[in-house]
């Protein structure tokens, strides 16, 4: 299926990682943890970032997003540790749930498969199995959604998130043409430019998935920061004149009044140097319905931005060679 394709039909994808999510019966009983640590890398961690955003201000023990071959050294018999790896075969993600096993850590997998759901059955571990064979950055809503119901599980947020869940399936199909329409008008003024994402630190997850995704599917170079931790470094470096940089402004409703303050002033600054300053206002009233109408619209300027730079959106032949490379000297 072709990357267009897959984004068409993202809000069947959250309907469907409810019903997977709602079948699975899990094999650990909920016990307290000292800490929380998700294991992913690329397409499969992040989703673990946008989690750990979702949760700040709500969970009362820390939740690590580990993107490393090692864990933290707090990881123990009191950690739950969450691997996730659409492949099933990320060599980091495989290193990293081993070691939690021999720390006696509680080890929960979400994947499509490979090495991890053999590393899983192996030792009697939860593995929430998601479909198969797409890329994993085009599989956003099934590691999220699995994500949230082994917190549930384990007793750190509630139920809501489906009710949540639901509407923004509902949101998307509602307005998947004008999210597309808003995608590709951006796509346009992203072209032969340098994309420059700013979001605030709530959506630090949303800003690196929009720069991820036009890594991957439009073969681009960018950046990303957040506000307000940029005010006290990258804000400096605005000094140069140069058209050829874009910035955009992931906005929400949610935003803090001090946060749009911010970005109100920022972008006075941004203006002295390039004419090119965009903002793209999230839509919905929850954190789901406002980080999934993000995904959506720009899920849709990556795959026009690759259409005018005459690229494949799917293929990802760098990072097939590199990962080709590390097997023939595998360390699992």
């Amino acid at each position: 299926m072709e990357m267009n394709q897959l984004i068409q039909a993202f809000p069947e994808q959250l309907q469907e990682a409810l019903a997977i999510g709602q079948q699975y019966t899990f094999k650990t009983a909920p016990k307290p943890f000292k800490n929380i640590v998700l294991a992913g890398l690329g397409g499969s961690g992040i989703g673990g970032s946008i989690v750990q955003n979702f949760v700040f201000d709500t969970i009362t023990i820390p939740f690590w997003v580990n993107k490393e071959y090692t864990l933290p050294a707090f990881v123990d018999a009191d950690s739950l540790v969450i691997a996730c790896s659409y492949s099933g075969n990320t060599e980091e993600t495989l290193v990293a749930a081993a070691e939690a096993l021999q720390k006696g850590a509680t080890v929960v997998a979400v994947t499509a498969g490979g090495a991890l759901q053999q590393f899983c059955e192996q030792h009697d571990l939860d593995c929430m199995l998601v479909p198969s064979g797409m890329p994993p950055r085009a599989c956003l809503g099934y590691s999220i959604v699995q994500l949230l119901y082994a917190l549930r599980h384990f007793q750190y947020i509630d139920g809501a998130f489906e009710s949540d869940i639901r509407a923004t399936s509902d949101l998307l199909k509602t307005n998947q043409s004008r999210y597309e329409t808003i995608g590709r008008e951006l796509a346009e003024q992203l072209y032969q430019k340098l994309p420059i994402i700013y979001a605030s630190g709530r959506m630090e997850g949303m800003a690196v998935r929009f720069r991820q995704q036009l890594n991957e599917n439009s073969k681009v170079l960018g950046w990303h920061g957040v506000i307000p931790e940029m005010n006290h470094n990258e804000l400096v470096g605005w000094r140069d004149v140069d058209d050829q940089r874009v910035v955009v402004l992931l906005r929400t409703p949610s935003d803090s009044e001090r946060v749009v303050f911010r970005m109100e002033i920022n972008k006075d600054v941004y203006r002295q140097y390039t004419p090119h300053v965009l903002e793209l206002m999230a839509e919905g009233t929850t954190f789901w319905e406002q980080l999934f109408s993000l995904v959506h619209m720009t899920d849709w300027c990556s795959v026009y931005l690759a259409d005018l730079r005459g690229v494949n959106a799917t293929e990802v032949k760098v990072i097939d060679a590199l990962k080709a490379k590390l097997n023939e000297n595998p360390v699992v």
